[in-house]
């Protein structure tokens, strides 16, 4: 689900004339009084906007991940993806750890430990 300061409508219209989100099978909520956006720290009073905000939230609700990016800065869905394929990778292998270019089961992770602090570019070299 994806959560906006825009109004239903405004939503309506970036699905119906945005090609890039022609795919879109998932629910827009409208934030119109920027409450949500205000909880999660990413609401401009002065200006009356909201930052570009992105949250993985756990099936719990414990907050997973946090991306915020100015205005006028898109987002990747691609790091997105990675993030939560590592969320969900890692709720399993709770004793290892997904480096920055993990991106799928099978790629390289790391066994946190206090051996390897400043050594994680030669434990990727492995």
């Amino acid at each position: 689900m994806t959560v906006s300061t825009d109004t239903q409508f405004t939503h309506l219209a970036w699905h119906r004339e945005e090609k890039e989100l022609a795919n879109v099978k998932y629910q827009m909520g409208a934030d119109t009084t920027g409450a949500v956006a205000k909880m999660f720290g990413c609401y401009l009073d002065d200006a009356g906007l909201s930052l570009r905000g992105t949250y993985l939230v756990s099936p719990d609700g414990k907050l997973m991940n946090s991306l915020v990016n100015f205005l006028n800065m898109g987002r990747n869905i691609d790091e997105l993806l990675r993030m939560l394929k590592a969320n969900l990778y890692l709720a399993k292998k709770t004793d290892e750890g997904c480096p920055s270019k993990w991106k799928d089961d099978g790629d390289q992770t790391l066994k946190p430990s206090a051996a390897m602090v400043g050594k994680v570019h030669e434990a990727l070299k492995n």
